[in-house]
């Protein structure tokens, strides 16, 4: 019999690098006006998140996907279901699926905004470009309906000297 507290091991769920903190731009939010436009992964911007295909069997052999290929993907309505959106908004690490729940149109096309609630913030979100439905980022709650955005782990881990580095890995399901 498993012992039922031990974390699982499998392949699938195990942690891969996606790159140092450094190589994510702090993005911000537009009506702070410091980022003009926030399609944060288009070509015409220097890329503020990464886009990785992950085999659902084995984490470890994750791979970036270049933006081109997102592009096209996008074009051809390819399924994204095995890829993880990277970025770091407002100095925190997010790590979600890159497909929209609602329409399986790729996130990294969104826009990351603030939560409020008369002018307080209470989280964070992406919005989808394709219908303008939301999902919170820290929850995968949506805004409407009950569509809910999958949600990776992020570690950010201490490198050498004043670096760090930013690990992902598939949220774990308890039970």
């Amino acid at each position: 019999m498993a012992a039922p507290f031990l974390a699982s091991n499998r392949r699938g769920d195990a942690w891969f690098f996606v790159g140092l903190a450094s190589s994510f731009p702090n993005i911000t939010d537009p009506a702070e006006g410091t980022v003009a436009d926030m399609r944060f992964c288009g070509q015409d911007l220097a890329p503020s998140c990464k886009v990785f295909q992950v085999p659902r069997a084995d984490s470890s052999q994750a791979s970036e996907v270049d933006q081109v290929e997102i592009v096209e993907a996008t074009l051809a309505a390819r399924d994204l279901k095995d890829q993880v959106l990277v970025f770091r908004y407002k100095d925190k690490f997010h790590a979600v699926n890159n497909q929209c729940p609602h329409s399986s149109y790729p996130l990294s096309n969104g826009t990351p905004f603030d939560i409020e609630d008369f002018g307080v913030v209470l989280s964070a979100g992406i919005t989808c470009p394709k219908h303008g439905w939301s999902f919170d980022l820290f929850s995968g709650n949506a805004d409407r309906g009950t569509y809910k955005l999958g949600l990776w782990e992020i570690q950010v881990r201490p490198a050498r000297e004043d670096e760090q580095e930013v690990w992902v890995r598939r949220k774990q399901r308890i039970g």
